[in-house]
């Protein structure tokens, strides 16, 4: 299993795996981008990953894809640094796991593989947000020493923001 960056050699399997997605919400955002022209697909996720047109709201952020036997399996996508509306609401790590893959543990493998991505980025102190009713995301969090520091309510939706440190 490994993390790489998106590549031409994934087209296919990343077709798939929208297509598996069916109408559910996609995670990470950048998951909901046009894939219908893939080299442009690649290109918004290389800009945001070098801080180029970013539109307003965003950071800079890196997409990686967790493959395994050719297979893409997840989706993750690291924000670089948090502005203050993302630390409130939204966290350094978005994540996603292929349905046909969830129940496996991956999501908190994922997971771990953000925080040391971060880590070694210089971020020491990961904040990482999910919906209170989403049991697998949070046991994803805490197993990877995520603390819960507080919940907000957001749209009659309940928001528990962890903080990971360094691991």
């Amino acid at each position: 299993m490994d993390l790489i960056l998106p590549s031409i050699d994934y087209k296919n399997s990343y077709i798939e795996y929208i297509e598996e997605l069916g109408a559910e919400e996609r995670y990470p955002f950048p998951m909901d981008f046009d894939c219908s022209d893939f080299d442009a697909l690649l290109e918004k996720i290389d800009n945001f990953a070098n801080g180029v047109n970013i539109p307003p709201g965003y950071v800079p952020s890196t997409t990686l894809w967790l493959v395994e036997s050719g297979e893409l399996i997840g989706v993750t996508n690291v924000r670089h640094y948090l502005s203050p509306e993302i630390e409130h609401c939204g966290g350094h790590i978005g994540l996603g796991i292929r349905p046909s893959y969830r129940g496996k543990g991956l999501g908190s493998k994922l997971m771990n593989l953000s925080i040391k991505k971060l880590n070694a980025m210089g971020v020491n102190s990961v904040h990482i947000h999910c919906y209170k009713e989403n049991i697998a995301s949070a046991n994803a969090i805490i197993s990877n020493g995520g603390v819960l520091v507080s919940e907000l309510s957001i749209d009659n939706k309940t928001v528990q923001r962890y903080v990971a440190a360094n691991t």
